[in-house]
């Protein structure tokens, strides 16, 4: 089969504008590297750092062409004054900015090419007619002054190819090396995987084609991790037919790749991974579809953890979580999604990873999706609702006010940007307005101490403070190494 073109101007403008809805590109997680490990510092100091994406953003006159920005941790948090804006106009980036391109639609941080630094793969839904290619995979690669332009360059690409849907990073062969699963075919029943190390002209060590369709369904949602604990990373991948689940599929990890037979899962919308009760196996932190609907439109929202065994996750152990469960803030509602969006970190330094949860829908008082986020604890027993936290823009000492549509929690990230043993919270709102510019976005950090998130020194910036696009922009609406995109802007 052809390659199949994503039209902006309907499946993007649905997701991002219209009601919350599937994510048009796969949610992916992963539990590569642990709860504490440097995941994504791309200069190599040793602080964690954060990739936002606006791609929304009307770029050299181009509608949705999108961008990036890259800003480096600190001791004191993120240093804004350190950001980088990079599009496809920047030097050295293949391409062009181009109208309904979307730059920055996914955002996959992993170190590629084995040099111990993270280096940044971003998906662009623009169109080469001349190759007959829609989408390309654009590794931005690491160096201790940090990501540019310069050296990128395209991974994948055959003719005919949709390439970078359903990105997934992982070690799916164990050899220590990223992999990398995605579309990069010409037949819409396949998925390739590209086995690292990369070289510097974005080559693959070797590839591998796997059969993920047998029925006309779409991937809405993918997460990578050690389920199993025999060392080597999983995958799985969650599937959707118009507005109905079609339950999900496990495909093993082994010393020569990928197992092309795959066992049967569960449905799930967005997912995040960790070791959560720190038993050596991955588990998997899933929004569940309420009746297997995807549209999901009033959806208060629940949470299902499937913990790993050596038979895979949820085969001896499960737990359900709202906000009706208790110890969690708020209560489940008509539109709260609760679990739209989810992250995992360690953020108390206990050693057990914590789980950041998105409720984007949230009403704050009177105040209609104005959003917040939820911390659920993590320990010897798993997750609970033990001493969970919410905050939202109404919080004490956070930035800003809970204005209708602002979607906060509408992207995660727990990483430790602070390099203290603890994970920060990044969140996002695209649908934040600034000043008279409509949903210009904007993104937070809240500080991990040993009694969990705290708001005390929390901050917040967004396009205007970067001197970056701002009209519509979305910002925050992805962040590197999120499960998303998906979240709708009103």
């Amino acid at each position: 089969m052809g390659i199949r073109r994503l039209a902006v101007s309907t499946a993007v403008v649905t997701a991002l504008i219209g009601t919350f809805s599937v994510p048009i590109a796969a949610g992916t997680a992963s539990a590569a590297g642990g709860a504490t490990t440097v995941r994504e510092d791309f200069n190599g100091d040793g602080y964690q750092d954060v990739a936002v994406t606006a791609p929304a953003a009307t770029v050299g006159g181009h509608a949705w062409a999108g961008y990036i920005t890259v800003t480096y941790g600190s001791a004191n948090g993120l240093d804004t004054a350190r950001t980088t804006v990079i599009t496809q106009d920047t030097p050295g980036v293949p391409g062009a900015s181009g109208d309904n391109a979307v730059f920055g639609y996914a955002m996959v941080p992993r170190d590629l090419d084995g040099d111990g630094l993270t280096d940044l793969a971003v998906t662009t839904r623009e169109y080469r007619p001349e190759d007959n290619v829609s989408g390309s995979v654009i590794v931005l690669w690491g160096s201790t002054t940090g990501i540019a332009g310069q050296d990128s360059v395209r991974v994948g690409a055959p003719a005919n190819a949709d390439v970078g849907a359903d990105i997934t990073a992982g070690d799916f062969d164990g050899d220590g090396h990223t992999d990398l699963f995605m579309g990069n075919d010409d037949e819409y029943d396949y998925r390739n995987v590209l086995y690292g190390p990369f070289d510097r002209g974005g080559a693959p060590a070797r590839e591998q084609e796997v059969r993920v369709f047998s029925t006309d369904n779409t991937i809405c949602s993918t997460a990578a991790g050690d389920f199993d604990g025999d060392g080597i990373e999983d995958l799985a991948t969650f599937h959707v037919y118009e507005n109905h689940a079609e339950g999900g599929k496990l495909w093993l990890g082994t010393k020569d790749g990928l197992s092309t037979v795959s066992q049967r899962l569960s449905s799930a919308s967005t997912t995040a991974v960790a070791d959560f009760d720190k038993d050596g196996y991955a588990d998997l932190a899933t929004r569940v579809f309420p009746g297997g609907d995807t549209e999901m439109v009033d959806d208060p929202g629940t949470i299902k953890i499937y913990y790993g065994s050596p038979a895979g996750p949820g085969r001896t152990r499960t737990r359900t979580i709202t906000q009706q469960t208790a110890g969690v803030p708020g209560v489940s509602e008509k539109n709260d999604h609760f679990g739209a969006r989810l992250s995992a970190g360690d953020v108390n330094g206990d050693g057990y990873p914590d789980l950041a949860v998105g409720v984007p829908g949230e009403a704050i008082g009177s105040v209609a999706r104005a959003g917040s986020v939820v911390l659920l604890k993590g320990g010897a027993g798993g997750l609970t609702g033990t001493g969970a936290q919410a905050f939202h823009q109404d919080t004490p000492s956070v930035p800003g006010v809970a204005e209708k549509n602002d979607v906060f929690g509408g992207s995660l990230r727990l990483l430790d940007v602070t390099k203290d043993g603890k994970a920060d919270l990044t969140a996002g709102a695209p649908g934040e307005d600034l000043g008279t510019v409509r949903n210009g976005g904007a993104v937070w950090l809240l500080h991990g101490t040993a009694a969990g998130l705290t708001a005390s020194k929390s901050s917040a910036h967004n396009p205007v403070d970067l001197g970056a696009p701002s009209a519509n922009a979305q910002y925050g609406w992805d962040l590197s190494g999120d499960n998303g995109p998906g979240v709708a802007i009103p």
